[in-house]
């Protein structure tokens, strides 16, 4: 259920507008002309349907949910399918004169209270060429008209994917063009899950710390390193519902003083590394900074359960020094940062994520490496970047680098054979396509995107002596 103080998607007639927005009483939201409360999505689960009513936001009832999800689609059977093969679009023709229904008709009925659904009734009734149509024109003039006059709005739950898709179709170049399914593919290929201390390179303003953090669930760490002196923006992840005990095992630290740390002795392998670790007995370690680097207990509680269980606390929408991106809340994608009446946050904060990590912390990652390295920098050259990354990885570790072009991997991936540093290299060209599936016919989208990048993975080795 959405809670006080979360982050939300709000899904604006299937897709067309997509915003992220802070969950409070006071909260806004303008759809067409109006300006609606999400008062109402208060303690509503997250997948609810509303319809913009005259007075705000009304949740669907779940009849008029499952009647349009099972209304049939072009034809439906094989008599909607003899009857749609015997009409055709020739005869239309667009001359304003179909609709009897005048403007001045729809603005006294919306005076008169009637909903948006018997506006578009009333439309369809009084259409002279609706009944000539296809089956399939029928529903997209239908469709058409319920996004002007009776608009929806879903629910969704901020997540990897739907944060990644809004940004994607929006503006991909803030996240590096990187489609989902090759931000899926760099967890897998980098061997993310729980127990795991993962190395990133996030320069796509915080979507892969946000989705490693989102699948360690709060049981391992994520280090996001930077060049120079001035971390990197994360700011996405402040769109992620992260508990505070998430939250806390995020971490950014210079790569130069992750360097400085690493043992000038052999690296351990993995199995040394954190799956040991976090599987021994707090109380039998008598070393105080060995007990400090444990993992802490987790807490596998649901975040969307009942509110008098929830243990979740809302993200900090306040902007983290010093790194801002101004371009949350700008345009569709946005988050609104509501306040009560006072200017005061309504909603609890949690620990900001990001924090440097503790000396304990960085001894530890410096003697035994991390498990597995992740790199998303458009901007920055992928061959020196991973030269100086590599050496903090275990033996045997797996790494995954993402590049909107093929050249800066295809030279590194050259560069890697050579010195002999890593073993099972490979370039990926991740491929995504939505199909349109109707009755006895399919076909791809009309409008798809063909590419999503390029991702070379493989797994570190101790490079012999010469």
């Amino acid at each position: 259920e959405a809670w006080e103080g979360c982050s939300v998607l709000l899904d604006i007639n299937d897709g067309d507008r997509l915003a992220f927005f802070r969950l409070t009483p006071g909260a806004t939201v303008k759809i067409g002309d109006k300006s609606c409360s999400l008062q109402p999505l208060l303690g509503r689960p997250f997948g609810s349907l509303f319809r913009v009513g005259p007075s705000g936001l009304v949740p669907c009832a779940a009849t008029d949910a499952s009647s349009q999800d099972d209304k049939p689609r072009g034809g439906g059977g094989a008599d909607g399918q003899a009857q749609d093969e015997t009409r055709d679009n020739r005869s239309l023709v667009d001359n304003n004169t179909a609709q009897t229904l005048s403007s001045e008709d729809i603005e006294a009925m919306k005076r008169e209270g009637a909903s948006g659904d018997a506006i578009v009734e009333a439309l369809i009734a009084n259409s002279s060429t609706f009944g000539n149509k296809t089956v399939f024109s029928q529903e997209k003039y239908k469709l058409k008209k319920q996004k002007k006059y009776a608009p929806k709005v879903l629910l969704r739950r901020p997540s990897s994917r739907s944060i990644c898709e809004t940004y994607f179709k929006k503006y991909p170049a803030r996240i590096g063009f990187m489609r989902v399914d090759a931000l899926s593919l760099l967890l897998s290929m980098a061997n993310v899950g729980a127990y795991s201390d993962v190395l990133a390179v996030d320069m796509v303003g915080g979507l892969v710390v946000g989705s490693v953090a989102e699948r360690l669930g709060g049981t391992g760490y994520v280090c996001s390193t930077y060049l120079g002196s001035a971390p990197s923006s994360i700011d996405i992840i402040r769109m992620y519902n992260l508990s505070s005990d998430m939250t806390s095992r995020i971490f950014q630290a210079p790569l130069g003083d992750l360097c400085s740390l690493q043992s000038a002795g052999d690296a351990p392998s993995v199995l040394s590394g954190s799956i040991q670790r976090d599987l021994v007995e707090p109380a039998a370690v008598p070393d105080e900074s060995l007990q400090s680097s444990l993992a802490k207990p987790i807490n596998t509680e649901v975040s969307d359960g009942n509110a008098q269980s929830m243990t979740v606390q809302p993200i900090n929408m306040e902007v983290p020094e010093p790194a801002t991106d101004d371009h949350l809340n700008q345009g569709d994608i946005s988050m609104s940062d509501c306040k009560g009446s006072n200017g005061n946050s309504i909603a609890p904060k949690a620990p900001r994520a990001g924090k440097a990590p503790s000396p304990e912390r960085m001894k530890y990652w410096g003697e035994h490496g991390f498990s597995s390295l992740i790199v998303a920098a458009p901007d920055h050259e992928v061959e020196s970047v991973v030269a100086d990354l590599l050496p903090l990885l275990s033996y045997s570790a797996p790494f995954a680098i993402y590049h909107q072009y093929l050249q800066p991997l295809a030279t590194c991936m050259h560069s890697l054979q050579a010195s002999k540093m890593a073993i099972g290299l490979q370039i990926t060209e991740p491929w995504l396509r939505e199909y349109q599936v109707l009755p006895s016919r399919t076909h791809p989208h009309m409008q798809m995107n063909a590419f999503g990048g390029y991702i070379l993975s493989g797994i570190r080795i101790h490079r012999p002596d010469p």
